[in-house]
């Protein structure tokens, strides 16, 4: 199993570089890091996680900025968004920034992907909260269009370009792994049909979860997909042994632990823990 972390970096948080470099330090495998591009003052949309809407959410880093700060002091981490709201892009930007970060760390991106909970928010770009799926669907495709050839056109509902030129082209061929979040009953559909991995939140209890890996197996076996190619990633995993072995056993890729979006002196002894949890377990 892979191990890494995910963390609202802040302007009160340990600064990505300095993070990254601890990271890679103690042998972790990737950073992951969240998007919010403002919050709205409104709050209608309820936050899945609980009652209040976390400061985090209002004050955290742009990903690729972030992860870019990342890139620039380590080798081998993985730089990762968990996720970007890609909903809330022009594929034609959003292509380019990924395939430069791409470019700058050498083929290190994971592009966590999408929809979002926040109605206003996405609205406040110009997309329809409600067709959402389909407008991340789009953005996808054509962002894996752009990267490939020499010149991409996209013709779809939300998305539509004539024939265009598009570079750096990503140095991951055909294009960095698409990890596709969501643990709603169409998610998995979505990951076979243009995912990578799957990147579900899930709580404590592993055997919904594990039936769900199988469901998802058939589904990219239907989809004329090779299901050992996609990654499944535990976002937010509980650093518990119990249950992290189980994880493992299963053959699921990759445990994604969290961190508070905090200094340095809460945050670094919290990775400690973390790499003797990692190295127990293997």
């Amino acid at each position: 199993m892979k191990y890494g972390v995910c963390i609202f970096p802040t302007a009160y948080s340990i600064q990505p570089a300095e993070l990254a470099v601890a990271l890679e330090e103690r042998g972790f495998e990737s950073l992951w890091v969240p998007e919010h591009t403002h919050i709205p003052a409104s709050r209608k949309s309820p936050w899945p996680g609980g009652a209040e809407l976390p400061r985090m959410y209002y004050d955290v880093y742009d990903p690729f900025i972030a992860l870019a700060a990342a890139a620039s002091v380590t080798k081998t981490l993985k730089l990762a968004t968990g996720v970007t709201l890609a909903c809330q892009h022009s594929p034609l930007t959003l292509a380019k920034t990924a395939a430069t970060l791409d470019r700058v760390s050498n083929g290190r991106l994971l592009l966590g992907v999408g929809g979002g909970w926040n109605r206003e928010e996405l609205e406040n770009h110009g997309r329809p909260f409600d067709r959402r799926w389909k407008v991340l669907r789009e953005t996808v495709e054509a962002m894996q269009a752009l990267w490939f050839g020499d010149t991409a056109e996209y013709h779809g509902e939300f998305v539509d370009f004539d024939p265009v030129h598009s570079a750096p082209k990503p140095v991951q061929l055909p294009h960095p792994p698409i990890h596709v979040a969501g643990s709603a009953p169409h998610a998995l559909k979505r990951v076979a049909r243009y995912g990578d991995g799957w990147l579900p939140i899930l709580g404590r209890e592993t055997g919904n979860f594990l039936d769900r890996v199988r469901e998802l197996r058939d589904l990219v076996r239907a989809a004329r997909r090779d299901p050992d190619r996609i990654e499944i990633s535990i976002y937010a995993c509980p650093a518990e042994e119990g249950l992290v072995r189980k994880f493992v056993d299963a053959g699921i890729a990759r445990a994604i632990f969290a961190l508070p979006s905090a200094a340095r002196d809460v945050v670094l002894p919290l990775l400690d823990q973390y790499a003797v949890l990692a190295s127990k377990l293997g």
